[in-house]
């Protein structure tokens, strides 16, 4: 890709989504640094997705525009310390490309220039071995050239070198073997924007986590983070209140949009004071209090949940649902699901497999884990047959209750499935020709059809012939247009007491995934 315009940062905006999604956990799992308090995945992710949210609501269609919503977005829904940086690194790029219609690799180096300064002001007391440390190196990497993909390659190798190399600038990183969680992170962003410009081409997968995650002992001085939305001020009375904040605490930000709003944030003991001095110097909204002990309880869970699915949109719907994503076909599933269990930092895991061939390889790999948590596979053989065994997850029932009842919820849930006939065959409804429709419930082929629609309505018929109250539509990227919206008015006339619940689901082997409860 020679520029980047509007749908492209369109495109790399949801793919860092997704990307975070799938990340989530583990960068959790490595955040010791400032506060061990295992959020700054989930920061990263729910300030990400207060981004996208307010790109989808703007809908601009320039790519300043695309920019500018994703920055504001952000701002608005930054959390924690990782979610303020991300922020004002998102404006240092917006700034930059405002009137750019589409940026090469000279707009893109000048823009994580931008990026780079307005990160590094937004703290009172910047610390190298950090995110501020890995966004450095990536502007600098940016060197070289004007082609855009060749900076885009230099930038996210330069960010991925210096992420390795943060344990050896921070003696908490060190002293728990792992990379600086919030640089992480950035890489995994990064690592989106060059699968867009590259064509599909990634780097964070050689990005080092080096030794096995410690025990995360480093802990604020202080009890309470406090962040709120600051407006009707000015620049001086900003920098007044950081000098306030910096009296009550530490890792003390106060930054804005370059419009008129900004986003407060400090580590400390009083409350109260932190609030009030954010009244005096405006009109404060949106205030987020978080105790640390909670958070340090939280991050210590009981049990989890882990999903294989083979993308990242699908994993984007199970994360949303509080599950924590593999997302492997089956033999990688196998052979990384030690690792994904442990980075769930929970003591339990369920696992759902979702996937006859995933479900037989990690049953086996679960067998043979020696050490971490206790690891227990719940027989899915479908995605669809996963979202009805989370539905039903309840961590505050006995262990084995729930695992029974997630059991049971799955095998309730009749599986259909519409794929395209890639050989000759003898089905149990005749033969079946290449390029034919199949309709397949619970693994045996019900129907051979020539359209995908009459097929999708066919299927739903026949799953729904012995009743339920639910059905779930899985709709992978490549299935034919309107299939949804045609599945839901054959439904709505001929069954019309039955939920439909349909998701978009990204990369799939079949062409609908129906499920009946």
């Amino acid at each position: 890709m020679r520029t980047l315009d509007a749908a492209a940062a369109r495109r790399w905006a949801d793919l860092a989504l997704a990307a975070l999604v799938a990340e989530r956990a583990a960068i959790d799992r490595i955040n010791v640094y400032p506060v061990a308090d295992g959020d700054t995945g989930t920061n990263l992710l729910q300030t990400m997705r207060a981004a996208v949210a307010e790109l989808d609501a703007a809908a601009p269609d320039t790519l300043g525009g695309v920019l500018s919503a994703l920055a504001r977005g952000a701002l608005g829904g930054a959390c924690g310390n990782s979610g303020v940086l991300f922020s004002q690194a998102m404006r240092g790029v917006a700034e930059q490309l405002q009137g750019v219609t589409a940026a090469d690799g000279r707009d893109l180096r000048a823009a994580l220039t931008r990026a780079d300064e307005l990160a590094r002001e937004a703290l009172a007391e910047p610390v190298e071995g950090t995110v501020l440390t890995v966004l450095r190196a990536a502007a600098r990497g940016a060197g070289g050239s004007d082609r855009l993909d060749v900076v885009v390659h230099g930038a996210t190798r330069a960010a991925i070198d210096a992420l390795a190399a943060t344990p050896a600038q921070l003696s908490a990183l060190s002293e728990a073997g792992v990379v600086d969680a919030g640089g992480r992170g950035f890489v995994v962003v990064l690592d989106a924007l060059h699968s867009v410009v590259r064509d599909g081409e990634r780097l964070a997968p050689e990005a080092p986590l080096p030794g096995e995650p410690g025990a995360l002992e480093h802990e604020s001085q202080y009890e309470y983070e406090v962040m709120y939305l600051l407006g009707d001020t000015d620049q001086e009375r900003a920098s007044a209140l950081r000098e306030v904040l910096c009296g009550l605490g530490d890792c003390v930000s106060v930054v804005g949009d370059g419009a008129g709003a900004w986003a407060v944030h400090v580590h400390c003991d009083d409350i109260g004071a932190a609030i009030e001095s954010g009244i005096d110097c405006g009109r404060v909204r949106n205030i987020k209090v978080t105790r640390f002990a909670d958070q340090r309880a939280a991050f210590a869970r009981e049990a989890a949940v882990l999903v294989c699915v083979p993308g990242e949109e699908l994993g984007s719907l199970f994360a949303a649902e509080g599950a924590d994503v593999l997302v492997a076909g089956p033999e990688e599933a196998a052979a990384r699901l030690g690792e994904a269990a442990e980075a769930t930092g929970a003591a339990h895991v369920v696992v759902l497999p979702n996937d006859p061939d995933t479900a037989a390889l990690v049953e086996r790999a679960a067998g043979v884990l020696d050490g971490g948590p206790d690891v227990v596979v719940v027989p899915t053989a479908s995605p669809v047959q996963g979202l009805a065994a989370l539905a039903v997850h309840d961590p505050t029932r006995r262990r084995a209750d729930d695992q029974v009842a997630m059991a049971e919820a799955a095998a309730a849930t009749r599986r259909g499935e519409l794929r395209i006939a890639d050989a000759e065959a003898l089905t149990w409804v005749g033969r079946c020709l290449p390029g034919d429709v199949l309709g397949l419930i619970d693994g045996e082929v019900v129907l051979i059809g020539d359209d995908v629609p009459a097929a999708a309505r066919d299927l739903a018929a026949r799953m729904l012939s012995t009743g339920g109250e639910l059905v779930t539509a899985l709709i992978p990227a490549d299935a034919p247009a309107g299939l949804a919206e045609d599945l839901a008015d054959h439904l709505r006339r001929a069954h019309p007491e039955v939920e439909l619940a349909d998701y978009p689901a990204g990369r799939l082997d079949a062409l609908l995934l129906l499920g009946v409860e």
